[in-house]
């Protein structure tokens, strides 16, 4: 689970330099700056995954619904990760799922990763009431486990995809923060800079330019996405506060996660007016 997309850029890197490299212009006008986010049920984005200019797979990422689950209001997320076919050597399936409450923090993860032989499975329970955690690890079929243990929950935890709508609805403010995650089985924590200013991104699926909020940060571990160290990140300067598009440091180099289509009623990115 840790590496999904690496190995992808392994087999790009024998045939390519990392050479790509992204300037967005920045803008210091009085450009209002949406500070109320929101979480649409039904929301599907799905991102395409480049190294330099080759496009490795996609990633599809949806709210499914807004539920109770064990006494708190949650919302159901899944990402599907999917490598293109015809990669040499590469066949990568993968799914994420995350119950993140309305702090924006995991209440639930399960992770599902598709080998040729097998599809492994890890779950984490977040109890913060009784402050505790679960971990349970295995394969789906046929079923076998491997570990179901508990360790402390002395406070409230990101997995590797509750933390991609944390960073989305916070996004536009002028501060740093230090996030507690639960990653890999192990307690780490990833810093995250938001900024209050405006960006302008353009994208090969829209044809303006966006008007997008920036923030940055860096991990000390290996993430949902293959995620290692610094990432940059532009978002609608809107209530949607969607991802256009990601820079992020992998083991052997720089992706790019950049916005390819999109389901949300009502909504197309905000353009960028001179």
């Amino acid at each position: 689970m840790k590496y999904p997309l690496v190995l992808l850029a392994v087999i790009c890197i024998v045939v390519l330099q990392s050479g790509f490299t992204y300037k967005p212009e920045q803008m210091t006008m009085p450009f209002p700056i949406f500070s109320e986010k929101e979480m649409f049920v039904g929301e599907d984005i799905t991102y395409v995954v480049s190294y330099s200019f080759l496009k490795l797979g996609e990633v599809r990422l949806r709210i499914i619904n807004k539920k109770e689950y064990q006494g708190k209001t949650v919302y159901n997320t899944i990402a599907h990760i999917d490598s293109y076919s015809g990669i040499p050597f590469v066949n990568l399936h993968q799914i994420y799922e995350s119950k993140v409450n309305t702090d924006y923090y995991s209440e639930y993860f399960k992770g599902l990763v598709r080998k040729e032989e097998f599809t492994t499975y890890t779950e984490y329970y977040f109890d913060y009431k009784n402050h505790k955690l679960k971990v349970k690890k295995g394969k789906v079929s046929p079923s076998e486990s491997w570990t179901d243990s508990t360790t402390t929950a002395e406070k409230m935890y990101h997995d590797g995809l509750s933390i991609f709508y944390y960073a989305r609805m916070n996004n536009g403010q002028n501060k740093s923060v230090k996030v507690p995650c639960f990653v890999t089985e192990e307690k780490v924590f990833t810093k995250i800079n938001f900024y209050d200013r405006i960006e302008k991104i353009r994208i090969d699926a829209v044809d303006h330019d966006i008007a997008c909020t920036y923030l940055d940060g860096d991990t000390d571990f290996t993430s949902v996405f293959g995620l290692t160290g610094r990432f940059e990140g532009w978002f609608s300067n809107d209530k949607a506060a969607v991802p256009i598009l990601a820079k992020m440091k992998v083991i052997i180099g720089n992706v790019n996660l950049e916005l390819k289509s999109w389901k949300r009623p009502g909504w197309n990115p905000p353009k960028y007016n001179n």
